[in-house]
């Protein structure tokens, strides 16, 4: 509810506002955020279309900035994973073009974000399709050099260890994201990734 009326806001200063690229890639934000919490598909599958939109108007207005090419990166990966990997495939590229863009632009953006995304990309991609737990170890632990507090980024460097039998290391980190402390900010975030955290560590047992 509170995203919603946060949504209302932000709608509003894109009307009255002269400069609209922070109110586009805000917007991308907010959405991927409620597409996150999101139970239907089809609802998830509108709310992550609607989110690429506004950040392609960010891009548009923006190009030399970072912002609109790591939305629209995001949220073109979640409308990806909300149609199914396969039927999704054709998005990888453009995925990894918004990414590489946000590294030439600033690679600590988001706490080393575009990294996490590309680590996560070539997690869930299957081998034949470029997918490789070697590629996504090293994309994630260089985003650990930006973000060494990353829950997210803790918790694919988790399962991408525990997906190649490094059990030791994957507790470690899997520790550490039990251990973070809630980010007022992105508190659902944090708790989110303490959820998914205690899962991965039953399903190994």
């Amino acid at each position: 509810e509170t995203a919603q009326q946060a949504l209302d806001l932000y709608r509003t200063a894109l009307n009255q506002a002269e400069n609209k690229y922070e109110p586009f890639w805000k917007i991308s934000r907010l959405l991927y955020y409620i597409g996150e919490h999101t139970e239907k598909k089809k609802e998830k599958k509108n709310t992550f279309s609607q989110a690429v939109y506004y950040a392609e108007k960010a891009i548009q207005l923006g190009p030399e900035k970072p912002d609109g090419y790591y939305w629209r990166g995001v949220n073109n990966g979640k409308f990806g994973e909300s149609k199914g990997i396969l039927k999704s495939l054709s998005l990888v590229k453009p995925i990894k073009s918004d990414m590489n863009k946000v590294i030439e632009i600033d690679p600590a953006f988001e706490d080393g974000g575009a990294y996490r995304v590309l680590g996560r990309v070539y997690f869930k991609l299957p081998g034949f399709a470029g997918g490789s737990k070697e590629e996504s170890l090293k994309l994630l632990k260089k985003s650990i050099e930006f973000g060494p507090d990353d829950a997210n980024t803790r918790l694919f460097l988790g399962e991408t260890l525990l997906a190649m039998d490094e059990t030791e290391k994957a507790r470690e980190e899997i520790g550490f994201v039990l251990s973070l402390e809630e980010d007022p900010l992105w508190k659902t975030d944090v708790s989110s990734a303490k959820q998914q955290a205690k899962e991965l560590l039953q399903d190994k047992k």
